[in-house]
């Protein structure tokens, strides 16, 4: 038997996918029912680009519903409250000094589910991640990259809640 992957997942991580969740069966069900429903009433379906784009729609939907379903029914929820601040755990904001670029940048540890590169939230499992977690302010950490290269950061702050 093949254990499932837990989704770790900040608290407004969750929510957001509860929100998403909960937009999708409520607002665009009924919409995309709509769009079908009038795109039917046209008559022929063969050749009916609103239909063929409702339907799309709806599968595109009705296959998010799916994911963000399988995401919460593994999800295991950070409780910020109980992080060390001592140490970078997931839930954490960091900040980093790029020792190469001396550059300092502020990342936000995620579960793989929220990871979002633009919004400066690194997961746990990419190479940053997790040769930040478990470090401590002062520790300097190489980063080995995916390209071969190493990437020095040093620890200058941890916060809890992201």
């Amino acid at each position: 038997m093949t254990e499932t992957k837990k989704n770790i997942l900040t608290y407004a991580g969750l929510q957001k996918l509860e929100d998403e969740l909960h937009d999708l069966k409520v607002v665009r069900r009924k919409e995309v029912a709509g769009k079908i429903k009038e795109a039917r009433e046209q008559g022929d379906l063969s050749e009916n680009a609103e239909y063929d784009a409702a339907k799309d729609e709806q599968r595109d939907i009705e296959a998010r519903i799916e994911e963000i379903e399988k995401i919460l029914k593994n999800a295991e929820v950070v409780v910020e409250d109980e992080v060390d601040a001592a140490k970078i755990n997931v839930g954490c904001k960091v900040k980093v000094l790029d020792k190469e670029f001396d550059e300092e940048m502020e990342l936000k540890i995620v579960g793989s589910t929220e990871a979002n590169s633009l919004e400066g939230k690194i997961s746990n499992e990419s190479p940053v991640g997790k040769a930040l977690i478990g470090a401590a302010v002062g520790d300097t950490v190489d980063v080995e990259m995916p390209n071969g290269l190493i990437c020095q950061y040093s620890v200058l702050a941890i916060e809890r809640n992201i």
